[in-house]
């Protein structure tokens, strides 16, 4: 792949302060508790078992064969939430972008965080109306709440090149995915207690009502946390947006258009952004659909369900730690291809798991925490090299299209897979495509010439 290299500038790291970088690690310990209780472990057993009970299936029955027929299409009970999933990001491939290329011409990114992590956490809350056989409901709830929360982190990840320099970035976002995953950890920690102590032994309905509030839980979470990094950050507006004063939507949408014409100029962004939809994608999809697969497939508890996620969740703060420090040695290009080669092995023994069997699943979960963070914030950080100055948002907002608790092709892929074959486990199997195909097309990306490409300076260690 040939391309024009353009001689870096070297710019003076942006300053910013210890307080406002806490702030910004504030936001991921505030959103975390989305996707931790609500997308691993709580939503998709709980809006499983409403739509087994939409379709006539007994409450706590051990299998169901039952159908829905949303909008009138034919979908069967357990291939709706993975469905949701698919059509939440294919809404977000529409949504996303639009709102990095109005960050990215705000003077007021701070009031855009807070208008879509507020609105996120509402729809999250109202979970609570979603009893007996409301599952359109429960799907629609998630659609806006999923939606907003790729929004928010649009947003949130559009701060990140502003917060230190090429050498620094590795470290900054490590600590705010650990962070992140410390915090959902320590609300997944109080579910935990609160099924433990309040559900009763053969009562399936108390152990839904437990599930729906601890969904709400999460929402009030993300709302009340949001609060610190909306006071903390600071707003560091882009020349575009200093130099703007036309209407920020209408100049937003023309500059997405301008950027949509233009980004054939950067080729190796592209190309690794293309490598990490197809295996964040996957990632992705194994963190969401993994306490259904132990449900449905595995026959597992929901405490146990939920000790293994605690388990991944703590693990996963020391794992972000541990491969930003191995990326300051090899550099993050290297130690995120090494994470995949981890994954794949992690989908090979998944498959390979025996049902009711406690212990091996919640072994495989600590696998998946010492590789789950690191993975993801390096590529995060990686990332934010390969973008040219002044546009992070509107970069980010097609990134975010396969980034935090956002996938469509591997929830497809499940979902049809099921439906076809009745087998979790051969849906399972249909993942290592994604892990496989994302580890080639990133070995290919010649990282340095891409950030160069961009205009950046390449940190040391790459």
């Amino acid at each position: 792949m040939a391309e024009t290299v353009t001689p870096a500038v070297q710019d003076p790291p942006p300053a910013s302060t210890r307080r406002e970088r806490r702030g910004w690690y504030l936001y991921d310990w505030a959103n975390s508790a989305f996707q931790t209780t609500v997308i691993t472990v709580f939503l998709g057993p709980f809006l499983t078992t409403v739509t087994e009970l939409a379709a006539g299936c007994e409450l706590g029955a051990d299998s169901c064969e039952g159908y829905v027929h949303p909008l009138g299409i034919r979908v069967a009970a357990g291939s709706y939430y993975p469905y949701l999933i698919s059509l939440s990001v294919f809404l977000t491939v529409f949504v996303l972008p639009v709102i990095g290329a109005i960050a990215d011409r705000s003077t007021h990114k701070k009031r855009l965080l807070a208008g879509a992590a507020f609105t996120g956490a509402g729809a999250t809350i109202a979970m609570a109306f979603v009893t007996g056989e409301r599952y359109l409901l429960g799907g629609a709830l998630f659609l806006v709440a999923n939606i907003a929360f790729g929004a928010a982190v649009v947003v949130y990840n559009s701060f990140l090149p502003q917060l230190g320099g090429p050498d620094e970035r590795d470290a900054i976002s490590s600590r705010g995915w650990a962070i992140g995953y410390l915090g959902g950890g320590v609300l997944l920690a109080l579910n935990l207690l609160a099924v433990r102590s309040l559900g009763e032994e053969g009562n399936p309905q108390r152990t839904l009502d437990l599930a729906r509030w601890s969904i709400v839980s999460a929402g009030v979470w993300w709302a009340v946390f949001t609060l610190v990094p909306l006071r903390w950050l600071r707003e560091r507006p882009t020349a575009a947006a200093l130099a703007g004063g036309g209407n920020v939507l209408t100049d937003g949408f023309r500059q997405l258009g301008r950027t949509l014409r233009e980004v054939k100029a950067y080729p190796l962004t592209l190309f690794f952004l293309l490598a990490f939809l197809v295996y964040n994608d996957g990632i992705q999809t194994v963190i969401t659909l993994a306490s259904q697969y132990g449900t449905k497939e595995l026959g597992l508890e929901q405490d146990t369900l939920i000790v293994t996620i605690l388990l991944v969740q703590f693990l996963a703060f020391g794992g972000a730690l541990a491969l930003g420090a191995l990326a300051r040695r090899i550099g993050a290009w290297k130690t995120v291809l090494l994470s995949l080669v981890l994954w794949i092995g992690v989908i090979i023994a998944a498959f390979r798991l025996p049902a009711e069997a406690p212990l091996p699943f919640m072994a495989l979960g600590g696998a998946i925490g010492l590789v789950l963070g690191g993975s993801q914030a390096l590529s995060r950080s990686l990332f934010s090299q390969l973008i040219p100055t002044g546009k992070e948002g509107e970069y980010y907002g097609f990134y975010e299209i396969s980034d935090k608790g956002t996938s469509w092709l591997g929830p497809l892929a499940f979902g049809l897979v099921f439906q076809l074959t009745a087998s979790y486990r051969v849906g399972l199997v249909s993942l290592l495509i994604f892990f496989v195909l994302g580890f080639a097309l990133l070995a290919a990306v010649p990282i340095r010439r891409a950030i160069l490409a961009a205009g950046n300076t390449p940190p040391k260690v790459l």
